[in-house]
């Protein structure tokens, strides 16, 4: 079962595609650029439709969603947490 959706093995997060995501579920993503998987840990409960952390990020760092520079990170994310508007804001303004 896919978990989580990618574009590129660059990116530092991905979108969960099922209804509930638990903290220690064992999530499969899905590169769609190279058309497989990796594996990862969720360190928290995801709703469908929200990123998953697919590395630790610092405040400050730029998050890439689908090749894309969505925002910049404003509160520490591990690996596997969710990634959301309480962590991510666009740096448009």
């Amino acid at each position: 079962m896919i978990h989580c959706v990618l574009h590129d093995p660059n990116d530092s997060v991905a979108v969960v595609v099922v209804e509930g995501i638990k903290a220690g579920a064992t999530l499969t993503g899905l590169i769609l650029d190279e058309d497989r998987t990796i594996t990862l840990e969720s360190r928290q409960d995801i709703p469908i439709g929200h990123k998953v952390a697919l590395k630790d990020m610092a405040v400050g760092d730029t998050v890439i969603k689908y090749g894309v520079d969505i925002g910049k990170v404003v509160a520490p994310i591990k690996k596997g947490e969710h990634a959301h508007v309480h962590n991510i804001k666009t740096k448009r303004w």
